[in-house]
């Protein structure tokens, strides 16, 4: 997973504003409560972590089973909550306001806007999970409960179906809310670039307030676990590779090294911007993983792998609803398991990640109508997803299913570390493969690091679109030293895969304070937006009036002109008559009692009165 920094210009407002970005009261600067508080506590973590890792390890995993056994039913419900409000939102007539001025236009190519959203959302777990999912749902001992007795074909078929669900459109709705609300109340309504803003139409005047303050906390805590939780996948990766290709052996002492290397250049890429380093690496990063996905599709059972991808998106539609709300509740402790263990966690790990991405597919998204935010936001990405977990995953269960391939080593268990590299090593030119995908996950790790220490950093800076490169140079070290940290302790303790589940478990805890953001993000999008479709919806109805008026007056005022023109000369032919008759001698009528038959006596303008 990675995403990119700000623009270096500052957002404009909407035209109901016609205001410049505005900086906070006093201007920008350090937000010295959440910069203190989130380091501190992440700082407290981190060396209970070092100091007592077997009594970390005990608290975090009790602590986490406990949560998710409780609201585990509560993730899988607003995840699908947030598919739907998107959806409905998009389709409405709030889909036509635009996140700017009415004249913005945007400030990225469709091509370079896909290529970052594909960048910020997935990145690294793509890579990591796109063989390794598939298989592990597929093998005797990674099977949800309600599929581990079908026959293999079926199973398969299931397997890629649930990494559909948890990589489709439920993940990118999540990014949808959080880069919506921000991206409306950065670009529609000058506000700051930070995560508090997009709950001012609820909050009103206690936005920048302490209340404010706690929100951008739990963001920050929230995004730096998951940020560490996915290098922690990348480096276990990119040592597994290059082990497989005889280059290093993987190691703990390797895997640290890995981290420290590349959490520098991180550092580096941050201090440049997104128009340099993290936009070409983005574009890099789009350009390896097509090259990387056309040479699998190419070299692997190309015929299989197009008729399985029309197949899985048959399948995945087909059950949606029913495996959007899977919770296995007559499956007992091992449904409960298994669930917590991947679909809650998955929506935990998405949610950890959601003010950075959102932060970032926001901030390049300015000049786009909310509809085509949404629409390339859910189905672009997902889209893209969906072809890369067929390829990949495709082939492995190919090999698998059709050929017999056993990539468990008779245990049971899939490596996840591996995976990708050992269905890599069934095709031509594996080597070379696999030499490109530790590459990937290697740009992939660089950006991750590097946009999520700016985004973090203009939280912690009350907005600002350029913070420092101090600070930003601590963000991106913390992430990269937790990850170590947590494997480095893991390994003294012999179990090498708790500092992962370490990670995890803060990760998913740190989402839960964060899903009530969300859903307040939700109820100020709703109100703001409403708003500005009554205002539009007014301003309509007058335009229509006007309209109406501009059409019908004239010939209106031709019907009246005609009306009085008749009326005009009914009444001159009128007095012409009266005029005209003269006068009979002997009569006693006066003047003004001879009218005309049928009509009423009028008296005679000319005539002076007694």
């Amino acid at each position: 997973m990675s995403a990119s920094s700000a623009p270096n210009s500052p957002p404009t407002s909407s035209p109901s504003s016609a205001e410049e970005q505005s900086a906070p009261e006093g201007g920008y600067s350090l937000s010295k409560p959440v910069f203190f508080w989130a380091a501190g506590i992440i700082l407290l973590a981190v060396l209970f972590a070092l100091l007592l890792p077997d009594v970390f390890n005990s608290a975090i995993s009790t602590l986490n089973s406990t949560v998710v056994s409780s609201i585990g039913w509560y993730y899988v419900l607003i995840v699908t909550a947030f598919v739907a409000f998107g959806i409905i939102v998009a389709v409405s007539r709030m889909g036509n306001i635009k996140l700017g001025k009415d004249d913005d236009k945007p400030e990225y190519s469709v091509f370079s806007w896909f290529a970052m959203l594909f960048a910020a959302g997935m990145g690294i777990g793509l890579v990591f999970w796109g063989a390794a999912e598939p298989l592990t749902f597929y093998s005797e001992n990674g099977a949800p409960p309600n599929a581990a007795g079908l026959a293999d074909p079926d199973r398969a078929e299931r397997a890629l179906g649930q990494t559909f669900l948890h990589w489709g459109l439920h993940a990118w709705g999540i990014y949808v809310i959080v880069g919506l609300a921000v991206a409306y109340a950065v670009h529609r309504k000058g506000r700051p670039v930070s995560i508090r803003w997009a709950l001012e139409p609820i909050l009103g005047k206690r936005t920048d307030t302490w209340i404010g303050d706690v929100i951008d906390i739990i963001a920050l805590v929230g995004t730096l676990f998951g940020i560490a939780t996915s290098l922690g996948f990348g480096v276990n990766q990119i040592a597994a590779g290059l082990d497989h290709l005889g280059v290093l052996p993987n190691s703990t002492t390797v895997q640290i090294i890995i981290i420290l290397v590349v959490t520098a250049l991180a550092t580096l890429s941050a201090a440049s911007g997104v128009d340099k380093g993290i936009k070409i690496l983005s574009n890099l990063n789009m350009g390896l993983a097509a090259l990387l996905l056309v040479a699998v599709l190419i070299l692997g059972p190309t015929l299989f792998l197009l008729r399985d991808v029309v197949s899985n998106i048959g399948y995945y539609l087909q059950n949606f609803l029913q495996l959007s709300f899977q919770t296995l509740p007559f499956r007992g402790e091992e449904g409960a398991t298994w669930i917590s263990g991947w679909t809650t966690f998955y929506w935990g790990w998405w949610i950890s990640w959601s003010p950075f991405v959102g932060v970032f597919i926001a901030r390049i998204s300015k000049g786009r109508t909310v509809r085509e935010f949404i629409t390339g936001v859910l189905l672009v990405p997902t889209a893209l997803t969906f072809l890369w977990f067929t390829v990949m995953g495709g082939t492995a269960l190919y090999k698998s299913v059709i050929d017999g391939v056993d990539f468990t080593g008779g245990t049971g268990d899939i490596d996840p570390n591996t995976a990708l590299f050992d269905t890599f090593a069934q095709l031509p030119a594996g080597a070379l493969l696999s030499g490109i995908a530790v590459i990937l996950v290697s740009i992939f790790f660089i950006t991750s690091a590097d946009s999520g220490a700016f985004v973090m950093d203009m939280i912690a800076h009350k907005g600002d679109p350029n913070p420092p490169r101090i600070t930003r140079i601590f963000w991106a070290a913390t992430s990269g030293v937790i990850a170590a940290s947590l494997i480095w302790v893991s390994s003294l303790s012999g179990d090498e895969g708790s500092g992962m589940t370490a990670l995890q478990s803060l990760a998913l805890l740190s989402a839960l304070p964060f899903s009530i953001v969300m859903i307040g993000m939700c109820i100020s999008l709703w109100k703001s937006l409403s708003k500005e479709v009554q205002v539009i919806e007014r301003l309509e109805l007058r335009l229509r009036q006007r309209e109406f008026i501009e059409r019908y007056s004239e010939e209106i005022s031709d019907r009246v002109d005609a009306r009085v023109e008749v009326q005009v000369a009914e009444h001159l032919q009128t007095f012409t008559g009266e005029m005209q008759l003269p006068p009979q001698e002997g009569s006693s009528e006066s003047t003004e009692s001879r009218t005309a038959p049928g009509r009423r006596s009028r008296k005679n303008p000319f005539t002076r009165g007694s």
